[in-house]
């Protein structure tokens, strides 16, 4: 009873740890401001492709364990524990689902603007400028890299700036 529910429990733990580790591993790789080796982001690439199978993988073993094994599981507080395994198991495979990238990286529709002179930009920071019939912008890069595009009207021209 007590080897059964051990193995029981080993096989929830390593479907939650498999379950993280495919939601948490490409959003620790591929992240803002953070330099991306060549070997980990083509595993975190890899493990982003595979995502959905890897997920609905640990779903399946999670709950099969869960149903199957149940009555092994013994006292109330050991059953609760394999519950909160599958729960976090289901709630890993369902943000997996979500692009977090889409989250974070959106176009900036209607940025605002200052006068030169009203900014407070470091002399020598980095800007994306356009001009467009007399008519001037600069787009500073630590504003574009959290959205990576910049949608405008210049001189009732549309522009986009992006970095």
């Amino acid at each position: 009873m007590f080897r059964s529910r051990t193995l029981l429990f080993c096989g929830l733990a390593a479907s939650l740890a498999l379950s993280l580790l495919a939601l948490v591993y490409p959003i620790y790789v591929i992240r803002p401001f953070r330099r991306q080796m060549p070997g980990e982001l083509a595993v975190a690439m890899q493990v982003m492709r595979y995502r959905p199978v890897l997920e609905g993988s640990c779903v399946l073993v999670a709950l099969a364990i869960c149903f199957f094994g149940y009555r092994h599981f013994g006292s109330s507080k050991a059953r609760a524990a394999a519950l909160v395994c599958v729960v976090l198991v289901l709630a890993a495979a369902a943000l997996s689902r979500v692009n977090i990238y889409e989250q974070m990286f959106h176009p900036a529709e209607k940025p605002t603007y200052a006068a030169t002179a009203q900014t407070k930009l470091a002399p020598a920071e980095p800007v994306i400028a356009i001009s467009v019939d007399g008519a001037a912008r600069a787009y500073p890069i630590r504003i574009i890299s959290y959205h990576h595009i910049i949608n405008d009207t210049l001189a009732g021209e549309p522009v986009v700036a992006t970095y």
